[in-house]
């Protein structure tokens, strides 16, 4: 797999998210988008079309599959079971999704390494890092059945395209309102020289220094400039 240049917390464009897979990311769900990689897009914001959720300090994504497409037969995807197969027989991106989650947990397979990004703001992106797909199941949400995936962040290497990802540094995922907060705070900047460029969310109090994930004030915008020269140090 050609390496990812993206690191997490970096903030990016839809454009240049797509650019870095080479695809247009149509879609939220993406199964071996490369060979050895898959990618999913999610949403935490209030008007979200699913439910995601972090848990564990940020270390677990709970990532929900999605609906079949609105046409004139199925005019009210909400109201319908998310699909495993599509009317020809073949597997969704939920059927795809869980039978590698199913096949990890048996340990039939190695976990699929899956590349999660965040949406913060209109065409305002964050790389939350790689995750292990681990589990899969479908529960109710009241009405009908959906897909729930189980993700865990990578925090070592595992797989060929974490290996590529060895020298990133994996940040528990900031809480989505909080990244909204700080983005708007910060005025969508660098806090140290304003620049509008290759942006990253930062802890002024490292994660690995005890520092929280889930307070608007210990996370600020830097560039990648201030980001890499900061490292771990505690300022």
């Amino acid at each position: 797999m050609r390496e990812l240049s993206h690191v997490p917390g970096e903030v990016i464009s839809y454009i240049e998210m797509c650019q870095a897979w080479s695809a247009s990311l149509q879609r939220g769900m993406n199964f071996h988008i490369r060979p050895d990689c898959s990618l999913i897009l999610m949403s935490r914001r209030s008007n979200a079309p699913y439910r995601d959720s972090v848990e564990e300090e940020g270390r677990v994504l709970i990532y929900e599959g999605h609906d079949v497409s609105r046409t004139s037969k199925n005019p009210s995807p909400k109201t319908i079971d998310q699909p495993r197969v599509t009317p020809g027989g073949k597997l969704t991106q939920n059927g795809l999704f869980e039978q590698a989650a199913l096949l990890a947990k048996s340990c039939k397979a190695h976990p699929e390494v899956v590349a999660v990004y965040e949406k913060i703001h209109d065409g305002i992106w964050a790389f939350n890092g790689f995750f292990l797909l681990q589990d899969a199941w479908t529960e109710s949400d009241g009405s009908r059945l959906v897909f729930k995936y189980r993700l865990e962040l990578v925090e070592s290497d595992s797989g060929s395209a974490a290996q590529n990802a060895s020298d990133l540094v994996h940040n528990r995922v900031i809480p989505s309102a909080v990244k909204l907060e700080v983005w708007q705070r910060d005025k969508g900047r660098c806090v140290l020289c304003g620049s509008e460029d290759n942006l990253h969310f930062d802890h002024d109090l490292p994660y690995s220094k005890g520092g929280s994930s889930l307070t608007a004030a210990n996370i600020r915008l830097l560039c990648a400039r201030h980001n890499l020269s900061k490292g771990a140090k505690i300022e």
